[in-house]
């Protein structure tokens, strides 16, 4: 895997090599940048935003994020093995200055930290996970988004996740087994 754009472009990141997790694909994360930056759908600006990459794994897209001028990002992953390799990643790319990391289920990280608002969301849960979408409602219901602000969701493209409830669907792209989902806090 490699940082695609930016002042990392190039750079490799290390990632499992396990049955459990499934990175997200360079060209997956490429459309989706591709999105935010170019649909009159989207009103945002990554550079000097706050980002909350939740299920992050080994935090390619958070990265991808700083590289590209995010403010901050925080990694919400339980997963012990990829918390160590995302630890390792930032710490290679010198960026770890720039990021939080939580090892915690992601409800205690949402309720504990109230204050903090973000721009950018980016859930990417296991295919078979159903509740992420109480994280959704909490993060709605404790105001935690900036008044510009996008989620992105990545699910397996057969998926029906009545996401209606809690956001305004703006936008849906396919790409292969994946689904982007683009939204907002409505």
């Amino acid at each position: 895997m490699r940082v695609i754009s930016g002042s990392l472009k190039g750079r490799l990141i290390d990632f499992l090599k396990n049955d459990e997790t499934r990175p997200l694909r360079d060209n997956v994360k490429e459309n989706i940048f591709n999105i935010i930056k170019h649909s009159r759908l989207i009103n945002l600006n990554i550079e000097n935003s706050k980002v909350l990459d939740l299920y992050s794994g080994i935090g390619s897209f958070g990265i991808e994020c700083i590289s590209r001028g995010a403010k901050k990002v925080t990694f919400v992953e339980k997963d012990i093995k990829a918390i160590k390799i995302l630890k390792k990643n930032l710490t290679t790319l010198t960026i770890l200055n720039k990021t939080k990391i939580y090892s915690n289920e992601i409800k205690n990280i949402l309720i504990k930290n109230k204050d903090e608002k973000f721009n950018i969301f980016f859930f990417d849960p296991p295919f078979k996970d159903l509740k992420f979408t109480n994280n959704i409602k909490l993060i709605k219901e404790n105001k935690l988004f900036e008044k510009e602000h996008i989620v992105i969701i990545h699910r397996e493209r057969k998926t029906i996740d009545n996401l209606e409830n809690f956001l305004k669907i703006i936008e849906t792209k396919n790409y292969g087994r994946s689904k982007i989902i683009f939204g907002l806090f409505i």
